[in-house]
């Protein structure tokens, strides 16, 4: 009852796994990825053991069909199980059961598996290996872009609930603390893949740097608008300058990471605001 995609990016050493199921909270229950390591994604009555042996495993250097062959051989529920992986240098694998239920299977290609149960058919599958290749981007849009791809074609013949995408790098995460550069979870909706693509482009918007293009001058239409939206948003008063207000504006909303020197703005903390 789920589809899944895990992946490599070798430039930016980025490890991910997106999920959808027809069961609520998946994100809780199927990808787990370490830095370095490798990411894996593990369903079908998933044994979430697999998640934290796979990862030892492959940190120990073994390689992916070693580690399939070791996780699986000693579970005596193995045929009911599903599980994909990639390690650290993205070589995949994926494993399916003879007694998962139909439609189930699985397919590898370079820096990524795909693998799903009880789907309509495997054309699922395939989309997913597909627009995964095809498809230009960081990991995680390309992960995303994979599993709308999945559903598209298809998907869990039971329908959605829930979605999750994970990716980890070093230091990646917030302060650089850890490596859970993006997780996020979408445990039950109706539309769960369109919903997650909405918070990850929150996600963007919030984490991801300022792109030089999109930064101007607070000048001309730019500064009517900011004028107008921080007077309607509440937060340009006659006891603050535009600058202060603007400034108030970032930090209650928690857009640091988009913040300009005095006398600039991103466009697409202006755009955030037009939808507000």
């Amino acid at each position: 009852m789920t589809y899944s995609i895990v992946g490599f990016d070798p430039v930016e050493k980025e490890w991910g796994v997106a999920v959808q199921s027809k069961f609520i909270g998946v994100g809780a229950v199927v990808p787990f990825a370490k830095a370095n390591v490798g990411a894996v994604a593990t369903q079908s009555y998933a044994n979430t053991v697999y998640g934290p042996e796979a990862l030892k495993l492959m940190g120990e250097g073994k390689n992916v069909e070693d580690v399939l062959d070791e996780i699986t051989g000693k579970d005596e529920k193995r045929e009911l199980r599903q599980v994909g992986l990639v390690d650290r240098h993205g070589n995949p694998a994926t494993f399916t059961g003879s007694e998962c239920y139909s439609w189930a299977g699985g397919v590898t290609g370079p820096h990524f598996a795909a693998q799903g149960n009880i789907l309509v058919d495997e054309r699922t599958v395939q989309a997913m290996a597909d627009t995964f290749q095809h498809t230009e981007g960081s990991l995680s849009y390309r992960l995303l872009q994979a599993l709308a791809a999945g559903q598209e074609a298809g998907g869990d013949s039971r329908g959605q609930q829930s979605a999750a995408l994970l990716v980890v790098k070093e230091q990646g995460g917030y302060g650089g603390y850890n490596d859970r550069y993006i997780d996020l979870r979408v445990d039950d909706h109706p539309k769960p893949i369109d919903e997650l693509i909405r918070i990850y482009e929150l996600h963007q918007l919030y984490f991801a740097p300022s792109r030089k293009e999109r930064v101007v001058a607070i000048e001309g239409e730019v500064e009517n608008d900011l004028i107008a939206l921080l007077t309607r948003l509440g937060y340009w008063t006659d006891e603050l300058s535009l600058q202060e207000a603007l400034k108030a504006y970032i930090h209650t909303e928690n857009f640091e990471m988009r913040e300009q020197e005095d006398g600039l703005i991103d466009l697409d903390v202006l755009d955030y605001m037009k939808q507000q």
